[in-house]
């Protein structure tokens, strides 16, 4: 659960068993949300955490852990509402759901500890990840990633997969005023991608960032898994079943 100077908190705490699988939820198949033809892709932003890499488990082992160090087990709702918020945002929950006296600072630091003890062994890629950035390179398509954590982590996670220098724009968490589900950081990435919101595609596997695509008015497409299953993703204009789905890959031209 690394925080402000590293990563989110928002999908800390978790109670995912320590697993690889990165495979789809069974609940949510491919699907269009809307009848309408949506207008060209002129980019593709992604959000990150559980998006691009698996890191949800990473947090919900973490998470689990940093709970079982102070005698507590996750409450059901905890991660739902974690899920998808800048740290201050999601710690606040967790303090007040947990009934916890440390503040967000004294917690941060043995969270970043947990957190990178255990990244090594988990961390992976989520599927179709490649496949999907090749496309869109062979499309001539702009690309950027807007996350709820911090810039370091973001740069640090793209680094261990040589994948810096393939993204045109990267925001993170400080490069906005209001976390998602605020529309703000995809209003944001639309500006600097020079670009009208509607035109921009965007992937995100939670609710929260879900609902930040769809209020910035950008064509949103949810990728669930395992740890967002239950979350509503009604205002999706797509759900897609990986990241290599054809409801993804369609739209590249």
């Amino acid at each position: 659960m690394i925080t402000r100077s590293g990563l989110s908190a928002t999908h800390v705490l978790g109670s995912t068993p320590l697993a690889r699988s990165t495979a789809p939820p069974s609940s949510h198949r491919s699907q269009d949300m809307t009848e309408q033809t949506p207008p060209p892709v002129r980019a593709v932003v992604f959000d990150m955490d559980g998006l691009m890499f698996n890191t949800e488990l990473v947090f919900n082992a973490s998470g689990t852990e940093l709970l079982r160090r102070r005698g507590k087990v996750p409450h059901p709702q905890l991660f739902s509402r974690m899920m998808g918020r800048r740290a201050p945002d999601a710690f606040a929950v967790m303090i007040e759901l947990m009934e916890l006296t440390e503040s967000f600072d004294e917690l941060q630091e043995e969270s970043e500890a947990i957190f990178a003890e255990l990244l090594d062994d988990i961390l992976a890629p989520m599927p179709g990840l490649f496949t999907l950035l090749d496309r869109i390179e062979a499309a001539g398509i702009p690309k950027g990633v807007a996350t709820s954590s911090s810039r370091n982590y973001l740069k640090g996670m793209l680094d261990r997969f040589d994948l810096s220098d393939r993204f045109q724009m990267t925001l993170g968490a400080e490069d906005v005023t209001h976390g998602k589900p605020h529309p703000e950081i995809y209003l944001t990435a639309a500006k600097h991608l020079e670009i009208e919101p509607q035109t921009m595609m965007v992937l995100e596997d939670s609710e929260a960032g879900t609902r930040a695509a769809a209020a910035a008015g950008a064509h949103i497409i949810s990728v669930p898994h395992e740890q967002s299953d239950s979350h509503d993703f009604s205002m999706a204009t797509a759900i897609a079943r990986r990241l290599d789905d054809p409801v993804i890959l369609g739209l590249l031209g």
